[in-house]
């Protein structure tokens, strides 16, 4: 297997990732536990999820994804061997179950939302760190999932970027995740958290 370094981090990453999305709906939780210790042995040390798998998501099989990679943790005993990547739901109102008492049901990228949605996710994982927190698409209108054209609006913009960019670095700071990153982002976006964010 080959690695490289993960962007500016010091983390070597292999080059190819394991992705977790089915676990818990479309493969149980022995399949999901065959899969990553298949990976190990084959130098796969990068393994991606998000606090919404498995997909499609529901309310009953929110999180899954997550608790599965935390028993294969708790049952290895080998957190050190994986550089872990998961991600906090962006603004949406079809996910209600996930943070009910916050925003009317709607999932937002508030300081809030973020530091919840990280001690949950370290809570289903059995781990006291993320090595990469992503935000899993942004909290601004955006062409995500398929949709193109993207046209910035800033009056639906929602919460700040400074507002999320400043709880993730508050998760750095205090240890739960190493490094932060986006997903399901333009080119835009990217550059506008990679601004804010010196």
């Amino acid at each position: 297997m080959r690695y490289n370094k993960l962007g500016h981090t010091d983390l070597d990453v292999s080059v190819v990732c394991l992705g977790t999305m089915t676990w818990g709906q479309q493969n149980t939780e022995a399949e999901g536990h065959e899969q990553m210790d298949y990976a190990l042995e084959q130098g796969v040390n990068f393994w991606d999820t998000a606090e919404l798998y498995s997909v499609p998501p529901s309310a009953e099989t929110y999180g899954r994804t997550e608790e599965i990679i935390g028993t294969w943790f708790e049952k290895t005993g080998r957190r050190s061997d994986v550089i872990l990547a998961s991600k906090v739901a962006g603004r949406a109102n079809r996910l209600p179950w996930m943070r009910p008492h916050l925003h009317d049901g709607e999932t937002r990228l508030d300081r809030q939302s973020i530091l919840e949605a990280c001690d949950a996710s370290l809570k289903r994982l059995k781990t006291d760190y993320i090595d990469v927190y992503q935000l899993h698409w942004p909290e601004r209108e955006t062409t995500t999932f398929g949709t193109m054209n993207y046209k910035h609006v800033p009056e639906r913009d929602g919460i700040t970027l400074e507002e999320t960019l400043r709880a993730l670095e508050e998760l750095v700071t205090a240890g739960k995740v190493r490094h932060i990153a986006v997903s399901n982002e333009t080119p835009w976006g990217w550059s506008s958290c990679a601004w804010r964010r010196r």
